[in-house]
C-alpha cells in the first residue's frame, strides 16, 4: 500500500510541474506514516513541508496542488485531507486493503521475505561461551538473540553461517584442568587444598569421578603438569558435548564449531604477529609486545604478547577474525555479553589493521536476564556453582517460553524473566498470548471444515464483506508485517519480530471478542472472515518461527 501511494505522490508531483504549478522538478523522497489518531487517515506524508524551500511555495500550496493532480484510477484513495501546516492525510478504501490477504495466502510461509541482503556472505558467531562449566540463563538470551537474527537475515536475502567459538586455550582451560585434577585426588583420599580461584560446581567433581572410572587412580598421581592437560582436555570434551545437547534442546544448531586450539597448533597466530611485526604495527615495550590499536580509532596500544612469552586472548582473537574474512564472509557480526562493550574498539581497530572496513565487523552487546521466581530474583554465579542453568530453565519453562520471552525486550536492556510467569497459561504469559492465537485459529478451521465448510478459492469480490472498521484494522496489521521482517533484519532486533507479533495477537483478541467468524446465517461472510483469520494464522506462524519458536495447532 505504501508503495502504491508513493508512486501516485511522485506522479501527481510529476504532472504539477509539467503543468507549470510546481516550478522545480526537484522531489524529495515521499515518506509515509502511520498516523497515531484514527482520524487523521491510514497514511500520511509531510511532503509538501519538505518541499517548500525548494518550490518556494507555501507547504499548504503544495500540497492542494499534489491532491488536485492524483491520478488514483486504481480506486484506492477514498478521499484527502490537509492538516496543520501541509501534512496530506490518505483515508484508504476498505477494499483496497483485501488484496493484502490474498498475497499472504498465495505467498504462505515466504509471505514477508525480502531481497535487503542480496546474497551477501554474513557469519554470525553466538553464544561462545568458554567450555568451562555449564551453558547459563545468558548464554540462553545470547542464543536466541542470535539464532533469531540469523534466522531473520536469512530471510532477508543474506546467506548467513552460524558459528561457535570453542575458547578451549589459555588460562581458564588450565584453572578447569586443575579444578578437575584436585577433585579427582580429593575423592581418593589425598589431602587438597581447592582455590576459590578454581571452578566449585558439583559437575568439577561429577568429571573427576568419570575420570577416575576411565584412567583409575594413576592418573591422580603421575607427574602433575601431564594429569593437568589429561584433566583440562577431558572435561572441556564433556562440557562442550553437554552443551551441544543444550543447545540442541533449546533450538538451536550451528554451521560450524571452531577451536581457539586450532589457530596455535596450525601456527596462524603466530604467523600473524610476525607479519603484524614486519609491518610495524606491533612493537616491544617492557619486554612484552604491543599492537598499535591506537593508530586505528583505539584508546590506547594492547598487548598481545605478555612478558613471560604468553599470547593473550585478543592475540588470538585477531588470528580468528582474519580467519573469518579470509573463508569469504563479507560482513562479520559477534554476539557479546554486555561486559565486553570495552572490547569493541580494539577489534575495529584489529578488523582495519588486518585491511577490512570498520563497517564488516559488528557487535550485538546482549545485557543480563535477572532470573526471578515469583517475583524473587534467583543468584547465579558460574564460579562459585550456584546457577540457573539453560537447560534447567528450558526443562521447567519449555523452549518456546524461554526463546520467546528473551527476545520481548531490546537485547540491550535488561530483562527480568520470571520462571512462574513463563509456565501460566494465561494472557500474562507473552508466548501464550501469541502462540493461543494460531491454535485458537486452528480450533475454529477444523470446526468449520467439520461444518463442511472449506476455505477453497476465494476470488477478490468475496471479500468485500469485511467492510468493518475492525476487518480493515486487522488487515493492516498483517501488512505491516513485511516492513517489521525488513526493518528487523536492517537492524538486527529480533525483539521487532516479537512486537510485532503481540500487537497483531491483540488485533486479533480485539476482532474475535467482537465478530463471529462462522455465521451459521451468512456464508459469504463465513468464508470471508475464515479468510481473513486465517491469514492471521500464517504470518503467526511465519513470524514465531523467525523466533525459533513452534506455532502450535491446539493448547
Amino acid at each position: 500500500m505504501k508503495n502504491q501511494l508513493k508512486e501516485l505522490i511522485l506522479a501527481a508531483a510529476a504532472a504539477a510541474h509539467k503543468n507549470g504549478i510546481l516550478p522545480s522538478s526537484e522531489f524529495c523522497e515521499v515518506l509515509l506514516e502511520e498516523p497515531k489518531a484514527d482520524s487523521h487517515g491510514d497514511l500520511s506524508t509531510n511532503m509538501a513541508m519538505q518541499m517548500a524551500k525548494t518550490q518556494r511555495m507555501a507547504p499548504r500550496k503544495i500540497a492542494e496542488a499534489l491532491i488536485d493532480h492524483l491520478d488514483d484510477t486504481a480506486g484506492i484513495i477514498q478521499r484527502t485531507e490537509i492538516a496543520g501546516p501541509g501534512f496530506i492525510n490518505f483515508f484508504i478504501q476498505p477494499s483496497a486493503w483485501h488484496p493484502v490477504l490474498t498475497t499472504i495466502h498465495e505467498q504462505d510461509d515466504q509471505y514477508g521475505r525480502c531481497d535487503l541482503g542480496q546474497g551477501t556472505r554474513i557469519q554470525i558467531e553466538f553464544v561462545s561461551s568458554n567450555p568451562t562449566g555449564p551453558l547459563h540463563v545468558g548464554h540462553g538470551r545470547g542464543g536466541a538473540v542470535g539464532d533469531s537474527t540469523a534466522n531473520i537475515l536469512r530471510f532477508c536475502g543474506y546467506d548467513v553461517q552460524k558459528e561457535y567459538y570453542i575458547n578451549d586455550s589459555g588460562r581458564q582451560i588450565q584453572t578447569l584442568g586443575l579444578s578437575v585434577y584436585l577433585r579427582g585426588r580429593e575423592q581418593l583420599g589425598h589431602s587438597v587444598e581447592f582455590p576459590d580461584t578454581c571452578y566449585q560446581g558439583d559437575y568439577i567433581r561429577d568429571l573427576a569421578g568419570e575420570l577416575i572410572e576411565r584412567d583409575g587412580k594413576e592418573l591422580f598421581e603421575k607427574d602433575e603438569s601431564e594429569a593437568l592437560m589429561v584433566c583440562a582436555r577431558y572435561a572441556a570434551g564433556k562440557i562442550i558435548d553437554g552443551m551441544r545437547a543444550d543447545l540442541v534442546d533449546f533450538g538451536i544448531t550451528f554451521d560450524n564449531w571452531f577451536s581457539e586450539q586450532s589457530l596455535y597448533d596450525a601456527g596462524k597466530v603466530e604467523t600473524d604477529i610476525q607479519d603484524f611485526k614486519n609491518k610495524g604495527l606491533i612493537y616491544e615495550k617492557e619486554g612484552a609486545q604491543w599492537f598499535k590499536t591506537s593508530a586505528f580509532g583505539d584508546e590506547k596500544d594492547r598487548v598481545v604478547v605478555r612478558q613471560n612469552g604468553q599470547t593473550t586472548y585478543f592475540a588470538s582473537d585477531i588470528t580468528y577474525h582474519k580467519d573469518k574474512f579470509a573463508r569469504g564472509f563479507e560482513k562479520v557480526i559477534d554476539v557479546w555479553g554486555a561486559d565486553h562493550h570495552g572490547y569493541i574498539p580494539r577489534m575495529k581497530a584489529a578488523v582495519e589493521a588486518s585491511g577490512y572496513r570498520r563497517d564488516q565487523f559488528d557487535v550485538l552487546l546482549v545485557q543480563l536476564v535477572n532470573l526471578l521466581r515469583d517475583g524473587q530474583p534467583i543468584a547465579m554465579s558460574t564460579r562459585a556453582g550456584k546457577f540457573e542453568t539453560l537447560a534447567e530453565v528450558v526443562k521447567e519453562v519449555g523452549r518456546d517460553a524461554a526463546r520467546f520471552i528473551f527476545l520481548t525486550r531490546h537485547y540491550d536492556s535488561p530483562l527480568d524473566f520470571d520462571l512462574e510467569l513463563a509456565k501460566r497459561k494465561t494472557n500474562d504469559n507473552p508466548v501464550y498470548y501469541v502462540q493461543y492465537v494460531h491454535a485458537r485459529i486452528a480450533s475454529i478451521r477444523r470446526k468449520a471444515e467439520a461444518d463442511g465448510l472449506k476455505l477453497g478459492t476465494v476470488e477478490p469480490s468475496d471479500l468485500s464483506a469485511l467492510d468493518t472498521g475492525e476487518d480493515v484494522t486487522l488487515i493492516k496489521a498483517l501488512a505491516r508485517y513485511p516492513e517489521a521482517v525488513q526493518t528487523a533484519g536492517a537492524l538486527m532486533e529480533p525483539h521487532r519480530i516479537t512486537y510485532y507479533l503481540t500487537a497483531l495477537a491483540k488485533n486479533f483478541h480485539t476482532y474475535y471478542n467482537r465478530h463471529r467468524v462462522l455465521c451459521e446465517d451468512d456464508l459469504e461472510l463465513t468464508r470471508a472472515r475464515l479468510y481473513l483469520v486465517t491469514a492471521v494464522q500464517k504470518v503467526i506462524r511465519n513470524g514465531l518461527s523467525l523466533l525459533g519458536v513452534s506455532a502450535p495447532e491446539r493448547m
